[in-house]
């Protein structure tokens, strides 16, 4: 079986088709379900054990166990295609594929904000535990994918611990409104400012605080389920700040954007939020200044003509590659990377060396029952043996097998660690002539209790 990853993120794509193959969280359960043939719309070619989906606002990536590389490759990548509605011949040219150890040190990479666009943000942690939860949820994360995930988890942290990686990087909020602000003066700027934040989940939750500790004077969530909306608000005023919960509809959020400065739109919805002509429209209600909107969301919330709307600033995803294209990188990047090979290297040893020891089993198994087939043979040869008699010549057999085994299977083990180990377990099979039925039948078992 081979580890794989196939994705596109705002360093492989232009943003404009990470917009396009965004994936609602529903589709991400097809795509899940299609991946591992548990659907009714079953896929051929490789056999994909397990699979996972990491989608953020500038990445979508499929990581997978599939039997076979190329048809696996082939089989995600349509997969992709199909339920993002990109067609493949477009969405190919911009896809990336890693496998092994390239797949376990991408993952990595990623979780200690090194892949991100803002270099050292820490927010992706929170989205590779979800999308391990979801897999779970959908029962496609098996013991590959959970051991990979849950390592790539701790890999981030320890990398944000021992590191100087938060200097290098901030939340994509702060660089977002960094780049909204003129100067980058965001507290100069916002401070009794009135503020819109449109969405209630993790980014929106994280885009409210931010502009709270801005020093804003009023904070207004609006979201499509009022409830999650009231509670965020409520937190938020718990230190004093005015901060209140609307529904989204056309009249609300036109009603909150005549009368903010500042607007942070991240939700999940597949459609526009704010239009041109809705912007457009506040702006003439309004009897402020400038309007600032920053749209965090994948696809975008916010119409891109909005751009070009006098008396309006949009920062959107588009925007915030451009400028972080240029931002600077700390040295503890350097640092960061070492962690994540050694760290990598260290779980792909152990995959290898674990991948032998179905073999050992099966060997050591089999030379057992060639003992006892030649120690039934000779005792039926010699009946006027004794009890002790017998009970000697049993163990030291047993023990001339041991020592002959016990120097090539400690061996074994530790080349297995090393790259290309699988081999030796090939070589093994291959030497003393092991039916695979009897390798898989030890391997299937430690897979159950998994």
């Amino acid at each position: 079986m081979t580890l794989l990853v196939i994705g596109l993120s705002h360093r492989s794509a232009p943003v404009s088709l990470l917009e396009r193959a965004a994936l609602p969280e529903d589709a991400r359960g097809k795509l899940l379900r299609d991946a591992v043939g548990t659907a009714s719309a079953v896929v051929e070619g490789a056999a994909v054990a397990e699979a996972a989906v990491l989608s953020t606002c500038n990445r979508i990536e499929l990581y997978a166990e599939a039997d076979r590389f190329h048809s696996g490759v082939s089989q995600l990548s349509g997969l992709l295609a199909r339920h993002s509605g990109v067609p493949l011949e477009e969405l190919q040219p911009y896809l990336y594929v890693h496998y092994e150890e390239r797949a376990v040190t991408h993952l990595f990479g990623v979780a200690c904000g090194l892949d991100s666009m803002v270099v050292g943000e820490g927010q992706i942690l929170g989205q590779i535990k979800s999308a391990l939860a979801h897999a779970q949820d959908e029962q496609t994360a098996g013991r590959l994918l959970n051991e990979l995930f849950q390592q790539a988890l701790r890999v981030g942290k320890r990398a944000h611990s021992e590191t100087g990686i938060d200097r290098a990087g901030q939340s994509l909020v702060t660089f977002g409104l960094q780049q909204l602000v003129p100067g980058g003066d965001v507290p100069g700027r916002l401070r009794g400012a009135r503020a819109l934040v449109i969405g209630a989940g993790s980014m929106s939750s994280l885009a409210a605080t931010t502009l709270a500790r801005t020093g804003v004077a009023e904070l207004v969530i609006a979201n499509r389920t009022l409830e999650r909306a009231e509670r965020l608000a409520t937190a938020l005023g718990q230190d004093g700040l005015k901060a209140r919960a609307v529904p989204i509809n056309a009249i609300s959020v036109a009603a909150e954007l005549a009368l903010a400065d500042v607007v942070v739109s991240c939700t999940g919805a597949s459609g526009l939020v704010l239009t041109a002509d809705a912007v457009a429209h506040a702006r003439g209600e309004r009897d402020r200044g400038d309007l600032a909107i920053l749209d965090l969301a994948m696809p975008r919330d916010v119409e891109a003509a909005v751009h070009g709307l006098p008396g309006v600033t949009l920062v959107d995803i588009e925007s915030l590659a451009d400028a972080s294209a240029d931002a600077p990188m700390a040295a503890d990047v350097d640092a960061v990377r070492r962690i994540v090979g050694e760290e990598a290297a260290a779980l792909c040893a152990a995959r290898r060396a674990a991948h032998i020891t179905p073999t050992v089993v099966a060997l050591r198994a089999m030379a057992s029952d060639v003992v006892a087939a030649e120690l039934t043979r000779l005792h039926g040869r010699l009946p006027e043996l004794g009890d002790k008699e017998r009970g000697e010549i049993t163990r030291t057999v047993r023990r001339v097998v041991d020592k002959l085994l016990h120097a090539p299977t400690v061996r074994v083990k530790e080349l297995a660690g090393e790259p290309g180990g699988d081999q030796y377990a090939a070589a093994l099979r291959q030497l003393f002539d092991l039916d695979h039925r009897t390798v898989a039948a030890v391997r299937n078992p430690e897979q159950e209790r998994s």
